[in-house]
């Protein structure tokens, strides 16, 4: 996946109010961008970090640029911006690097499915075996040399654990993805110390049925691209 345009660097400055940080740019002025995460970004940005930033050009939008990768002071990149992991799990699946849904006729985003008023991430169809049922999370949390997902307690991730087993239990295909969008990520834990039931809620659907893989992505302010499985220690 390239960028639409090309990023540009800053010094960050801080996160606040969860979708804005300020920083310096380049030329020495401080400007606000935006942060499409959600998260708590622990370990993801530290006053004083390099981060890449895109810039839009929608002339609606508040706040032309936005907060894409962190350059950490020891030289790992790491992608903030939630959205490209949807983004890299559909490109992904075209191009035939996620070889286990491979086979299928149509690829849909955001549909409707569950008792718990979910959206699944995609829905895979064919005519000659199960549907299946993509949920994707992006990883980003390293502690030590441990990738981990929590980042902090996830209601919604919860909420989307039961909504796959029950996919599962139906007689579908139901797949929890972990994009890890550090590159200095190599393996991920549950982060049992960050959100106890999350752990437990997933041992339960691995033992359900519920099929759970990782991929890592090489991450660069030129590109970002998935390649290779990564382990999941349950």
């Amino acid at each position: 996946m390239k960028f639409s345009t090309t990023l540009k660097k800053a010094t960050l400055i801080r996160r606040y109010k969860r979708f804005l940080a300020d920083v310096i740019l380049e030329d020495g002025t401080e400007q606000t961008i935006h942060v499409a995460n959600t998260g708590s970004m622990t370990n993801c940005g530290t006053e004083g970090d390099t981060i890449w930033y895109s810039t839009s050009t929608n002339p609606k939008r508040k706040y032309a640029f936005s907060w894409e990768i962190t350059e950490t002071k020891n030289g790992h990149y790491i992608c903030v911006n939630t959205l490209r992991a949807n983004q890299l799990t559909e490109e992904a699946i075209i191009d035939g690097t996620l070889y286990e849904l491979q086979g299928y006729d149509s690829l849909k985003r955001e549909v409707k499915y569950g008792n718990e008023n979910s959206r699944i991430d995609f829905f895979l169809t064919s005519n000659k075996k199960p549907h299946c049922y993509i949920e994707v999370k992006s990883c980003t949390l390293l502690e030590g040399k441990q990738g981990y997902f929590p980042d902090s307690v996830t209601k919604r991730g919860q909420k989307h654990l039961r909504e796959l087993m029950k996919v599962a239990e139906s007689g579908h295909r139901a797949i929890l993805l972990f994009v890890i969008l550090h590159t200095g990520i190599n393996s991920i834990k549950i982060a049992k110390h960050i959100d106890n039931e999350y752990f437990e809620l997933i041992l339960q659907a691995r033992n359900s049925g519920v099929e759970i893989i990782a991929y890592k992505a090489d991450v660069s302010p030129n590109n970002i691209k998935l390649n290779h499985c990564e382990k999941v220690c349950l």
